[in-house]
């Protein structure tokens, strides 16, 4: 692609050579002739006078304080042009590997029953069961399970690997990374006399609304009756498990290795970091921030608030709890000292 022709795509505007050609993104620490670089943050402002690309993506207040070789393209937001860019190489980079590719792989298995829309893609050792619907422009990456009565939307990628049980349903554009399960069992079992554990059976399901991304090896458990709910625009991390019956909703984004319990309903909008736990049967309400490695031990009813610690505190009261900690021994000395006085 052309340097006038990205500005146009991404609405920006081109300072250097217009016609001069890209084929792929690179960082600009390792910046090649042939690529496209962007400078977002200052700390890597440095790279940008010695980036061998041929263009950077920088912002439009920008100011360089030496010469740069590269032909620039201001933006209003770095991040939001490069996402919709390397969107756009990515569909090229897919495109020249899909051609002369046959959809459907003779070697994948497909139940008689299954149907597949238009313009569904599945690869081989891909496993479709009995009364799966998959809708138009799907596509189902090699050596992925999914059951029987399973309902995936248009347009959504399962990659290899993933495994969706029985009867649960993917919406539209959706995004399950290798390894995930989609409705395994809840862990749900009734303690008995003889000190064993009985298991409830799990007859629910699980449902991803439009929009979903499921990071690897992401587990999300079915219902015990009724559904595990993962809301529209949700994006979920790599190593995250989900218990049976919760609601994660619209566009929260959760971090690596966060657990939530059951039954827990987590509000609109929230940002949960990394390693955070989350106790079962409790509300999170819409826009909370929880700082990664916080547990989560009661319902959070205020709106907008941000959490950290374990207990978690509100996020400044932590913050000054913190530095009077780390002042303990010190604090200590004084107390003994005037103790002594006395």
């Amino acid at each position: 692609m052309k340097a006038i022709e990205i500005a146009v795509f991404i609405g920006g505007t081109v300072e250097g050579d217009p016609n001069i050609e890209v084929f792929k993104p690179a960082k600009i620490e390792e910046g090649v002739p042939g690529a496209i670089s962007f400078l977002a943050n200052p700390k890597y402002e440095d790279y940008a006078y010695e980036c061998k690309s041929s263009i950077i993506l920088v912002a439009n207040d920008f100011q360089p304080k030496q010469p740069i070789a590269a032909t620039l393209i201001r933006v209003e937001n770095v991040y939001a042009s490069l996402s919709v860019l390397l969107e756009r190489f990515g569909a090229m980079m897919e495109d020249s590997d899909d051609e002369e590719e046959d959809l459907i792989s003779p070697y994948a298995f497909i139940h008689p029953d299954a149907e597949l829309a238009d313009a569904v893609k599945v690869e081989a050792f891909a496993y479709i069961g009995k009364g799966v619907k998959i809708a138009e422009g799907a596509h189902i990456f090699p050596h992925s399970y999914i059951g029987n009565e399973v309902s995936i939307g248009k347009e959504s990628i399962i990659y290899p690997g993933a495994r969706i049980y029985n009867g649960c349903i993917v919406g539209n554009y959706c995004i399950v990374h290798s390894g995930a399960v989609i409705g395994s069992d809840g862990f749900g079992f009734v303690p008995q006399e003889d000190g064993t554990f009985k298991k409830i059976p799990q007859l629910g399901i699980v449902e991803l609304c439009d929009g979903v991304e499921v990071g690897a090896n992401t587990v999300i458990d079915r219902a015990t009756m009724g559904k595990t709910l993962i809301e529209r625009g949700v994006k979920l991390d790599n190593l995250i498990q989900i218990a049976h019956n919760v609601t994660v909703g619209e566009n929260t984004v959760i971090a690596a290795q966060a657990g939530i319990a059951g039954s827990t309903k987590i509000g609109k909008n929230c940002m949960i970091g990394g390693q955070v736990g989350i106790v079962g049967h409790i509300g999170i309400a819409n826009g909370t921030k929880i700082q990664a490695q916080s547990g989560i031990n009661k319902a959070v009813k205020e709106e907008n608030t941000a959490l950290f610690g374990s207990p978690a505190l509100l996020y400044n009261d932590f913050l000054r709890a913190n530095a009077v900690f780390k002042q303990l021994p010190e604090l200590l000395k004084r107390v003994e000292r005037l103790e002594k006085r006395d």
